[in-house]
């Protein structure tokens, strides 16, 4: 039994030793970074491929997983992004307007390590800067892209003071969808210049991104180079709303209700904001403005005598996109409705038949007047006639006397 309990002893104390001496393996055992760290544009307009390769020192070491860290700076969140994989190449989205920086770990695993996770205490890094081409200050401006109802998108740029006359801008945009970038299907004209891009008819997937490239040519080079990246369910403006219907409950209660475009956009992603003004008796306006998910609304206690006024607008909630446009306001409604006093008749508001008597009239004088001035020629040129025939005989009897 003691020799029993012995053996066990001594095994316990190799097990330790083994452990000890493995532990202090791994503490010795050091990792290199990746190599050859690469950055590839393929031409998608911000969507970038990482590509490494394993450190020269673990090439031959296939006993042990290599599993890679790779961090790199997201210029639309201002932070940086790491994702662990056992692949040696990545693709993310850049903002080529501002610096690509990207830096990437080796990470092991396994029998060599007794099961703990080794990272490189160092890491390779590479900073690309944005391509310095493009006259200066020619870069659009005011860049802005509407999602209208989730039925089509059109967008829009200012255009920059510095731009040269006769410049021409052109528009391309790539998505996963798409081999190769595509131009603008058909641009907005303000003034004889390119002003923007309508996608009426193009097809554009949501839940993706949407790579976007202004740039164009001037007589003096190229423009600057502008690009942007979005997703088309974070940029949908709502239609307006076109009628309010307002009634008063028990209890002199106001009830207002509305409808909106029935279209793609579920009527579960729409909140709505009501702007409510009321005229209190001494003539002030209140104004109060109300968020709801519903397409109706009660107040209570509305007085008859005083005067209330209604007009909403909608959007996108937080639950179905990061952020959206407010549709345009609804017409206001009123209740009591405001009384229309008649405006007095004008010229343009007198029946035809008033102006159908007067040219008749006006034609009667018309024709009266040249009845009567004919009827004066017409009797001078008798009494004209009846003088010569006088005379005419006259001279005639003088004649025959003398005979």
């Amino acid at each position: 039994m003691a020799s029993k309990s012995l053996l066990i002893y001594h095994a316990a104390l190799m097990l330790l030793l083994i452990n000890w001496m493995m532990g202090m393996h791994c503490n010795e055992l050091s990792v290199d970074p990746p190599e050859d760290l690469a950055i590839l544009d393929p031409g998608h307009l911000g969507r970038l491929e990482i590509t490494w390769s394993p450190p020269a020192s673990l090439i031959n070491r296939s006993e042990c997983p290599k599993l890679y860290q790779l961090e790199y700076f997201d210029t639309y969140k201002n932070s940086w992004t790491a994702i662990r994989t056992v692949w040696r190449t990545y693709t993310a989205q850049f903002d080529l307007m501002k610096d690509v920086r990207v830096r990437a770990y080796t990470l092991l695993n396994g029998p060599c390590t007794n099961g703990t996770l080794i990272k490189s205490t160092s890491y390779t890094e590479l900073v690309q800067k944005p391509p310095s081409t493009g006259l200066v200050g020619t870069a659009v401006e005011d860049f802005v892209c509407v999602f209208h109802n989730m039925e089509y998108m059109k967008c829009n740029w200012g255009i920059s003071q510095k731009m040269p006359a006769d410049s021409q801008q052109t528009l391309y945009f790539w998505h996963k969808k798409l081999e190769q970038t595509e131009e603008c299907p058909k641009y907005s004209i303000s003034n004889g210049v390119r002003s923007g891009c309508d996608f009426t008819g193009t097809p554009l997937p949501d839940f993706t991104d949407i790579n976007l490239c202004v740039n164009g040519s001037s007589p003096e080079g190229p423009l600057k180079p502008t690009y942007f990246s979005l997703q088309i369910q974070n940029h949908v403006k709502p239609e307006t709303t076109e009628k309010l219907h307002l009634q008063t409950g028990p209890n002199t209660q106001m009830e207002i209700n509305w409808e909106y475009s029935v279209g793609k956009i579920p009527g579960t992603c729409l909140e709505w904001e009501v702007e409510h003004n009321q005229e209190g008796p001494d003539g002030k306006m209140l104004l109060q403005q109300i968020l709801t998910k519903q397409t109706n609304l009660t107040l209570p206690s509305v007085h008859n005598n005083e005067r209330n006024c209604f007009r909403v607008r909608s959007r996108l909630h937080k639950y179905c996109a990061k952020r959206s446009f407010w549709s345009d306001w609804s017409p206001q409604t009123c209740h009591p409705e405001e009384k229309q006093t008649p405006a007095e008749p004008g010229w343009d508001m007198v029946p035809v038949y008033v102006y159908t008597a007067v040219a008749i009239i006006t034609i009667l004088v018309l024709s009266l007047c040249v009845w009567a001035v004919l009827k004066v020629r017409r009797s001078r040129q008798v009494k004209k006639l009846d003088s010569l025939t006088t005379l005419f005989a006259r001279n005639s009897a003088l004649s025959v006397a003398e005979t």
